[in-house]
């Protein structure tokens, strides 16, 4: 080959490899993911999930005031009620957990974004996502609870929901009360992807959430289907969902970049808390650099396609950010 004309690669100091990133990060693409239990005071260190905490109701606002030190500016919140029933009754309740949660934190830093998990998991005693009948969850009276839980947190001054449950027409359903009550600029953000993963795991125990019998896999996505997640996404937008999400992200990447190039809402993924807690235990023994592996795990989920991440590695992501790290 003329070497006048060979192809070069452009020789890259520290400025111009930042300079010439493909792929570029803010802290405002962050979401940090906060557990307020109705019964605690103060915070308790979450043992599934090493340097993640619950807050009681009294120390909440000081969750938030972590989030915005480091430079992330938004949470989704999830609730441990006091009391559980059937029906979760705690979850639409107009003083339960997280409608006072949004309530204290709004309080002390109107300005901090604050999205809700909406789904029933947490609050029935039986730990399904949705009402039953028998043995089995019962889709549409499912419906109408989800809704009236969304409504009671965009009445409590959520900013955004984010129902969970993978009931079929939930988003329909919520996106019409909350329409009917005057709320027509709170949005959706649609679990629209969310697969029935052994990644849960420590998120389970920490919410307090594992199904007392069976399992979620008769409404949650099979991990083999592909497919699948582009008619859920599809399906959610037709009911007015305004962003996307992928959940878990770092093995279903290629799902990731699916959405990404089929939708042109925007994209959240949720690095779930196996991800997390795996990332944790390998740092402890000393088989990997945490930092690097977080920067980098992170780095691929954005590469892929997402323009937000649910992660509880926030607040190191945003000041790794500030630093030039990752970005």
């Amino acid at each position: 080959m003329d070497m006048l004309h060979r192809p070069r690669r452009l020789r890259k100091n520290d400025a111009v490899r930042r300079m010439c990133r493909e792929t570029r990060l803010s802290p405002d693409s962050l979401i940090y993911p906060i557990f307020v239990d109705e019964t605690l005071k103060g915070r308790r260190p979450i043992e599934s999930l090493p340097g993640q905490f619950h807050y009681g109701l009294d120390a909440v606002a000081e969750a938030a005031a972590q989030c915005l030190e480091a430079g992330v500016g938004r949470c989704i919140l999830f609730g441990l009620p006091a009391r559980k029933d059937a029906e979760g009754s705690s979850a639409w309740a107009d003083h339960g957990v997280v409608q006072e949660a949004i309530r204290t934190i709004k309080a002390a830093y109107p300005d901090f974004y604050v999205i809700t998990d909406v789904c029933l998991c947490e609050y029935t005693d039986h730990g399904h996502c949705g009402l039953l009948r028998g043995q089995e969850v019962d889709n549409d009276p499912t419906l109408t609870i989800l809704a009236q839980t969304a409504l009671s947190h965009a009445q409590a001054g959520a900013d955004m929901v984010a129902p969970s449950d993978m009931m079929d027409g939930r988003v329909g359903a919520i996106r019409g009360v909350l329409d009917r009550h005057g709320l027509q600029e709170v949005p959706i953000l649609a679990y629209s992807a969310k697969y029935a993963s052994a990644f849960y795991g420590p998120f389970r125990t920490a919410a307090g959430s594992a199904p007392a019998f069976g399992d979620r896999r008769g409404y949650q996505m099979d991990p083999h289907n592909r497919r699948e997640a582009l008619r859920e996404c599809a399906l959610d937008i037709e009911e007015g969902a305004d962003l996307l999400m992928v959940k878990p992200a770092l093995a279903y990447l290629d799902i990731i970049r699916e959405c990404a190039n089929s939708f042109a809402l925007p994209l959240c993924a949720y690095s779930v808390s196996g991800e997390y807690a795996m990332m944790k235990a390998a740092a402890s023994a000393g088989l990997v650099d945490e930092h690097r592996i977080m920067c980098e795990s992170a780095l691929s989920v954005f590469r892929a396609g997402a323009g937000m991440l649910i992660t509880y590695y926030a607040k190191e992501l945003a000041q790794a950010m500030k630093r030039g790290d990752i970005g």
